[in-house]
């Protein structure tokens, strides 16, 4: 995870608790009203309009965060956190994750968002850094490495629109992950949103292995 991400996420968090004792009331009324774990979490990310990985949090706190003290710590980590991270939730609602899913690639179906990819940057899809070759090629070549557990290429969606690939490459006992948002989706925290949610699904194919990020182009 960059930096830019870690700090992030915690704003995130700290800045839903921090609602979350200011409503708190609200919040335990609608805790109480919940079906189960996954709707209390749901209604808490509606009600204080904040992601649902803030909400997750609100649902774990302990009652002595609800102490002045606790309440002036996360106060005090906001404001540092607000100084490192300039973008607001509203400039980049994408960054929350909330509404982007990853599937794998598809050599048939998805051939053309990397030729998008590749038309722009011009470069093969292995990280290697070398010039591209025919998309064809490349995405054949891609297709033996995922089959022989070197690679995994992944699609960041949202409902059925296309935004970007997370790219992870088995080399040299690491996992080489780059991020590739297309043009038309910049700005708005998709590259932020899809690193998040490819953390999961790198330990998963990589058990154990560490994650090398890689600037994403977004």
């Amino acid at each position: 995870m960059t930096d830019l991400d870690q700090a992030a996420t915690r704003r995130d968090i700290t800045d839903a608790l921090l609602t979350a004792m200011d409503r708190r009331h609200e919040v335990l009324d609608a805790i109480v009203d919940a079906d189960d774990r996954d709707a209390a979490a749901t209604a808490i990310a509606e009600l204080l309009g904040k992601s649902k990985l803030g909400a997750e949090a609100i649902l774990n706190m302990s009652f002595y965060q609800l102490t002045k003290a606790e309440r002036r710590s996360n106060q005090a980590e906001l404001d540092n956190l607000n100084e490192e991270v300039t973008f607001t939730l509203a400039e980049r609602p994408a960054s929350t994750g909330d509404s982007l899913d990853l599937r794998p690639f598809s050599a048939d179906d998805d051939a053309d968002l990397f030729a998008e990819r590749t038309a722009e940057q011009g470069v093969a899809g292995d990280g290697s850094g070398a010039p591209a070759g025919a998309v064809s090629e490349e995405i054949a070549k891609a297709v033996d490495r995922v089959d022989a557990e070197d690679a995994v290429w992944l699609v960041a969606v949202e409902g059925t629109t296309k935004i970007g690939f997370v790219f992870g490459e088995l080399t040299g006992g690491e996992v080489d992950v780059r991020i590739w948002i297309r043009p038309s989706a910049r700005k708005h925290g998709y590259g932020t949103a899809a690193l998040r949610k490819s953390r999961s699904e790198m330990a998963l194919l990589f058990p154990g292995v560490p994650m090398v990020v890689r600037a994403p182009s977004a």
